[in-house]
């Protein structure tokens, strides 16, 4: 199923719709600031398992990212965060960085890496803010998976509903997205360590 969000002038029933998919376990796929992404219900973890076997992946060694409504977020579901990274983090967020950090016990510890640690992001968009909001909780996202060179299909919504519109609840269609990641930074030693630079640079 394609549905559209305008986020101007959001439909109640819509959100109620897709946050009714999200907590009976479903997956869908919804647009971010940066790239298309899968996403599920932090709580569901039968949700993270089927999304890990789509991309390929054991769960406990997955790369998922939760996507956070605001940085009221952060100090929920992360731990010891010294003012220099705050600080930092205040300037670039909302925006498209996935920030690694030490994961608090409101994380499910399977999505923990070995080093218990969680990337979060904030996305800036407001589609994922509103799915964010309505749920009441994160959601678990990875980015769409590429296993070929035909690209269009990743940025496209609708393109991207007939790739995988039969594996997942339902495609959220936010316009064309981008093929540009988050930039990923590491701050779990209370530093700053960019990992991969993304689609925009990191504010100091």
């Amino acid at each position: 199923m394609l549905v559209k969000i305008y986020p101007e002038n959001p439909r109640q029933s819509i959100l109620d719709q897709i946050t009714d998919n999200l907590r009976a376990g479903g997956l869908i796929i919804l647009p971010t600031d940066t790239v298309y992404s899968f996403a599920c219900d932090m709580k569901n973890i039968k949700a993270a398992q089927k999304m890990a076997e789509m991309k390929g992946v054991n769960l406990e060694k997955a790369s998922f990212s939760i996507a956070c409504k605001d940085l009221s977020d952060l100090s929920k579901y992360s731990r010891q965060i010294g003012n220099h990274v705050f600080k930092v983090m205040k300037k670039n967020l909302p925006g498209p960085h996935t920030f690694i950090l030490n994961a608090s016990s409101e994380v499910p510890k399977i999505f923990q890496s070995k080093k218990k640690t969680i990337g979060i992001r904030v996305p800036n968009n407001a589609i994922v803010q509103l799915i964010t909001g309505n749920l009441g909780n994160p959601l678990m996202v990875t980015s769409l998976k590429i296993d070929d060179e035909i690209v269009e299909y990743l940025t496209d919504p609708e393109l991207i509903h007939e790739k995988f519109g039969e594996l997942v609840a339902l495609v959220v269609d936010g316009g064309y997205g981008s093929l540009n990641p988050s930039t990923i930074i590491d701050c779990t030693n209370d530093e700053i360590e960019i990992i991969r630079e993304g689609a925009t640079p990191l504010i100091f």
